[in-house]
């Protein structure tokens, strides 16, 4: 009978392939982190499918190909809160694959790095955190200090910021939309942080970029991670393609001296020279740093991130 022991450091059954690789993966992870990836496609055997951990939840998402069950049987040996997500369609929430995930709780908490975040199953495009941004956020809890500003735009549930305001910092967290907002705002309280201490602006990045810049309000870290296409209220469209280079010059006219950028983005198109020459056509002077991806993502490095010191 498969063991159902949610550990497998403790299970005392002939270890399976996932098994291995969950085992592998947790032994490299930072300490009180249970948001991770497991199976990255074909750099662990499993082309066109992707597993990531939520504590005791698994989520198996899969390109053009079917649910492999024997991977889902050999998961069933770790943990019965399985679900799955078609990425063509991944606007759509997942969808259970037991009985255990159709009654579990939809939101829950769970920890990355000691950071607590509110997780929900029900949610489509995301489960509330991009776990490929995990080093980026502690990088950014290691550069805040009391008394330092950070604007986190394009914020999302605003992880970066609960990050930024662990670090000591007072952060600004935006995006379009209330309940994101809202979420962010959760996400604050469960670690311990009053969000009325805090600031939190719904709308669009450009325009509160520019109306930044008009009050003179300065900072001195901001979170540039846009997503590849967007549109305004107002009929305008974003691409990151085209347009990073135009954000990154707004961004960096509400910088403090001695400021910093982290610029991320997960555009395919766009490769990490072209990503760089966005920039330095932008800001010439700056000192810019390249960082990769974590290591439980060792396929496709479609993330380029960077970090830009513009010494001022």
């Amino acid at each position: 009978m498969p063991c159902r022991n949610a550990n497998p450091d403790y299970c005392q059954c002939v270890p399976t392939q996932y098994q291995a690789i969950l085992s592998q993966r947790s032994a490299r992870l930072p300490q009180d982190t249970k948001i991770f990836r497991v199976i990255d496609s074909k750099a662990d055997g499993y082309p066109d499918v992707f597993v990531d951990c939520f504590g005791e939840r698994f989520l198996l998402s899969t390109r053009e190909t079917q649910v492999p069950q024997h991977l889902v049987q050999q998961m069933l040996e770790v943990s019965p809160l399985i679900y799955h997500k078609k990425l063509a369609q991944d606007k759509l929430p997942p969808e259970p694959l037991t009985e255990s995930a159709r009654f579990a709780p939809q939101r829950f908490e769970a920890m990355e790095q000691g950071v607590r975040v509110m997780l929900d199953m029900s949610s489509g495009y995301s489960q509330g955190i991009f776990l490929d941004q995990r080093d980026n956020r502690q990088r950014v809890r290691d550069l805040c200090q009391r008394g330092m500003r950070v604007l986190n735009t394009f914020a999302y549930t605003g992880v970066f910021s609960v990050y930024a305001a662990l670090g000591g910092a007072t952060t600004t967290t935006l995006d379009l939309s209330s309940p994101y907002l809202e979420w962010a705002k959760e996400n604050f309280r469960i670690n311990g942080l009053d969000p009325q201490e805090h600031f939190f602006c719904k709308g669009d990045t450009f325009h509160w970029l520019e109306r930044f810049k008009r009050q003179g309000r300065v900072f001195d870290g901001i979170i540039l991670d846009p997503p590849t296409f967007s549109r305004d209220g107002r009929g305008n469209i974003f691409r990151v393609e085209e347009d990073f280079g135009r954000l990154v010059a707004l961004a960096a006219a509400c910088l403090a001296p001695g400021g910093w950028l982290l610029c991320s983005t997960n555009c395919r198109r766009l490769s990490l020279a072209s990503f760089k020459h966005a920039i330095h056509s932008q800001l010439p002077a700056a000192s810019i740093v390249s960082y990769p991806m974590p290591f439980d993502f060792p396929g496709e490095a479609y993330l380029k991130t960077l970090f830009i010191d513009l010494q001022h």
